[in-house]
């Protein structure tokens, strides 16, 4: 009998060992051993996924092992952070993440995770800010004159990349800063907002710069505002939300990896030493530059915090103003 309980004792231990949440991480110094999985929330084309290549890349010139890159859309992006969760926190499952990870608690009523307590940190690897584009054609050439139409006229919509997306709140923390109502008309994504704001279907939109760019470079759209905090490189004439009367006003959209809570710290490091050895190429700043984006290299502690901010940010919002996607 003694015998039989060491025996279960000691392949019990084996299996803990062996695989799931519980295993041994692997040693820095020989971390990795293998390729990395990236996790996208969102589906392939877009912002985020474009970002995940990229850094997947490179990743064997920096760390010594490649990346593939998996999407797992669903649910804003939800499907894909429980995929990760679940992986054992060995530093080889990362999830690709921009800020709706951090709007999502406040309008889901239910999460299969917890954003603070399920995921670790990595880096934070690129900003992008909105833009509050209208067609050029537009009696819209300033904020003031969408604010005093919406006061007038009760009927200025605008339309966003969708329900619970960084630019939706965008263009609900600007009705608050204005007092103004204005309808919020959510598409399945920023393409679709794009073609309808181009088209004249729609008199205003709050897009991504990297994805409003190129119509704003061609006459095709006209840029009343940019959310973030200053003004962007690539479009120094185009002022800031808060330059045009609403001081404080800030959303910048941005990009990170995260890991399975419990990741070994130096296994983090060496990871976020690895990626951001990425994010200092020239070429690779330079691309993200000509898209929109502003390259950051916020450490684990630094992003982590971040990430919490915005989501206790983001949730008073979305409570303020009703916001719920269940």
């Amino acid at each position: 009998m003694k015998l039989r309980k060491l025996m279960l004792g000691a392949a019990t231990a084996a299996l803990c060992l062996g695989g799931g949440t519980a295993a041994v991480a692997e040693d820095a110094a020989s971390f990795p051993s293998r390729n990395f999985d990236i996790i996208v929330t969102f589906p392939p084309g877009g912002g985020t996924d474009m970002l995940a290549r990229l850094v997947g890349n490179y990743m064997a010139d920096t760390l010594g092992k490649g990346a593939v890159v998996e999407n797992r859309p669903g649910a804003s992006g939800n499907v894909g952070a429980r995929v990760v969760k679940e992986r054992a926190p060995d530093g080889y499952s990362l999830l690709m993440v921009n800020s709706s990870f951090a709007v999502n608690p406040g309008v889901f009523k239910t999460l299969p995770f917890d954003p603070k307590k399920d995921f670790d940190a990595i880096i934070n690897i690129a900003y992008v800010p909105s833009v509050l584009v209208v067609p050029p054609n537009s009696p819209y050439r300033t904020l003031a004159d969408v604010t005093e139409a919406a006061v007038k006229t009760n009927d200025v919509s605008f339309g966003s990349c969708g329900n619970g997306t960084p630019q939706h709140l965008a263009g609900e923390l600007f009705k608050l800063q204005a007092k103004v109502n204005m309808v919020h008309v959510p598409y399945k994504g920023c393409g679709p907002a794009l073609n309808d704001v181009v088209g004249g279907q729609i008199g205003l939109a709050v897009i991504t710069a990297s994805s409003a760019l190129p119509f704003i470079k061609a006459g095709k759209l006209r840029a009343l505002a940019v959310t973030s905090k200053d003004r962007s490189k690539l479009m120094p004439d185009v002022p800031t939300v808060a330059e045009q009367g609403y001081p404080g006003y800030e959303l910048t959209q941005w990009h990170g990896l995260l890991a399975p809570a419990g990741t070994p710290g130096d296994i983090k490091q060496k990871l976020y030493d690895g990626v951001a050895k990425i994010m200092q190429r020239p070429d690779v700043q330079q691309k993200l530059a000509d898209l929109g984006y502003d390259t950051a290299s916020d450490g684990p502690v630094a992003f982590q915090k971040m990430v919490a901010g915005d989501i206790d940010k983001f949730t008073a919002l979305a409570h303020k103003i009703g916001l719920s996607a269940d």
